[in-house]
């Protein structure tokens, strides 16, 4: 679709960068962006921070030898990008039109921006089973990220959920840290690649569950056990753990812009290899929302610095000052 020219109306608020999305990746860009004279507005979306939000200790980001508290590093990325002068904002981006330019985003239903240039850093979202005690315990012993989280259960019995290839690679990572993993599977078979599902049935202190329910994750403060259950038998176990790690897979944050990006078929925008670039002219994506492979914050944060750099040549390039 060829763009047209849409002229800016009232009521419309112009900006030169806007950056969809507040995690590692969003904040980042704005950090750049400010940097660059690119006047940025953000808008942080439903849950500002992102998902490090719901994370507890984070022990692998560089420059912080001690760990911190991933609520309290996403506020160090948000006065950070406020210092460098970027303006952040609360507020949804709810709809966009990417055959105009400017680009045209919606904010919560009501307001329309247009920009000469966005970059999409909406991430994505951790797909759970949906259990009570699932959401009570996230962070106190329940994770959707082993590379996150399993140095903190070194030595322990943990168990994970999960059938596909990121499952298998999880269950992985952790039986090189953990005494027992306990991998629970609803079928009779795995879902993951033969070289994936080999690793996991060679690896001795990986226990495969099949045909598994997980009906409770059981504990107070934190996690203490799982009860599971045999769907074809119908028989109930209590198997004491301290950690308990989904692997089901993500779900990236991309819905409204399926009209206008390109997208693989599980909804992760494709970007040109090397670059933050979309299938769009002037719209970049960073972070989780176009990465399905790494997903950490130290990869989101690099991503978003690109899509920023990205911005200000398009723009240079554009003599869009």
């Amino acid at each position: 679709m060829l763009d047209s020219y849409s002229p800016i109306m009232e009521n419309t608020e112009h900006v030169h960068c806007l950056i969809i999305g507040s995690g590692p990746a969003g904040y980042t860009a704005a950090i750049y962006a400010a940097r660059a004279n690119l006047k940025p507005v953000l808008y942080q979306g439903i849950q500002p921070g992102g998902q490090l939000t719901i994370t507890t200790e984070v022990e692998n980001y560089p420059g912080y030898p001690e760990g911190i508290q991933g609520p309290e590093m996403m506020v160090d990325f948000e006065k950070q990008a406020t210092r460098m002068g970027a303006d952040i904002r609360f507020g949804l981006a709810t709809k966009v039109d990417f055959s105009v330019f400017p680009r045209k985003v919606q904010i919560d239903e009501e307001k329309w921006i247009t920009a000469d240039s966005v970059i999409i850093a909406t991430g994505a979202s951790a797909k759970w089973l949906g259990l009570e005690s699932e959401q009570r315990l996230n962070g106190f012993g329940v994770s959707a990220c082993a590379v996150c989280d399993g140095f903190f259960f070194r030595g322990k019995e943990v168990a994970i959920v999960g059938a596909g290839d990121t499952a298998a690679e999880e269950a992985s990572y952790l039986s090189k840290l953990c005494s027992t993993v306990h991998m629970f599977i609803r079928r009779d078979a795995m879902r993951a690649s033969k070289v994936m599902q080999e690793r996991v049935l060679n690896t001795p202190n990986i226990k495969v569950y099949w045909n598994t329910d997980t009906d409770e994750i059981l504990g107070e403060k934190t996690v203490n056990a799982v009860r599971i259950s045999n769907n074809k038998t119908g028989e109930k176990k209590d198997i004491p753990i301290s950690g308990f790690f989904v692997a089901i897979g993500h779900q990236p944050n991309s819905d409204i812009f399926k009209e206008w990006i390109t997208m693989d078929e599980a909804g992760y925008i494709q970007t040109v290899p090397g670059t933050s670039k979309t299938n769009v002219e002037g719209v970049f994506a960073a972070g989780d929302v176009q990465d399905k492979i790494y997903r950490q914050a130290v990869t989101a944060a690099g991503s978003g610095c690109m899509a920023a750099l990205d911005a200000e040549r398009y723009l240079s390039a554009k003599g869009i000052h």
